[in-house]
């Protein structure tokens, strides 16, 4: 059971460091992530909050995924749900400064790109599966057959020009979110000499019958 707990407390933390990373680029302010780009898009043009908006778009993916074949997990479900919350509160409190010039702005959506770095690293750690986002990429690079760098390029210029007809923020900010995210992670990663690939994640089945069987 403590176990259990321990890696649902990694993942809440890794939730909370991304949903954080996605308001400093935000605040940034010199141009969104491509999700981000779509997620303020939308809410530009509806009466809900952008952490709503994140959740209903990952329901949405998620069932997409799912009718395409692919398994849900716990984590999975957390990252829809938790990520948006997060974000919502965040929000409220209103603690994160927006940059008044460029040169501040590209220190804060670097720290940004850093910080949802880190929440990656936790919430992959804990290995409760991956967030509907990241299925979709993967649902595609099977159906179609092409490289998963492609596809997940496609899917954001995609989200990218949605989110900028809708009213989404994009500059130059967008451009060295979309060429800096991977290498952000990869260096988080290599600090903390994590290998995503040998991480098995869970199904939600398989977290409820770990579950079951550590309060048995």
């Amino acid at each position: 059971m403590k176990k259990l707990f321990v890696r649902f407390f990694i993942m809440i933390t890794g939730l909370f460091f991304y949903a954080l990373g996605i308001i400093v680029t935000i605040q940034a302010n010199i141009g969104y992530a491509p999700w981000d780009v779509f997620h303020v898009g939308i809410q530009k043009n509806i009466l809900l909050s952008l952490g709503a908006v994140s959740i209903i778009v990952g329901i949405v993916i998620a069932i997409i995924v799912t009718l395409l074949g692919e398994k849900l997990g716990f984590g999975t479900i957390s990252n829809i749900i938790l990520i948006g919350v997060f974000v919502d509160i965040i929000l409220l409190f209103n603690i994160i400064p927006q940059a008044t010039n460029p040169t501040f702005g590209i220190i804060m959506l670097i720290t940004g790109l850093f910080i949802i770095a880190l929440g990656s690293y936790f919430y992959i750690k804990s290995a409760f599966g991956v967030g509907p986002r990241d299925n979709l990429m993967v649902v595609l690079a099977r159906r179609t057959r092409l490289p998963v760098g492609l596809c997940r390029g496609i899917i954001e210029l995609l989200v990218t020009i949605f989110g900028w007809v809708l009213g989404g923020m994009v500059g130059f900010g967008t451009v060295i979110s979309v060429i800096t995210i991977g290498l952000c992670v990869q260096i988080v990663f290599k600090i903390f000499k994590f290998d995503v690939t040998a991480v098995k994640h869970e199904t939600l089945g398989d977290t409820i019958k770990t579950f079951k069987k550590a309060i048995s």
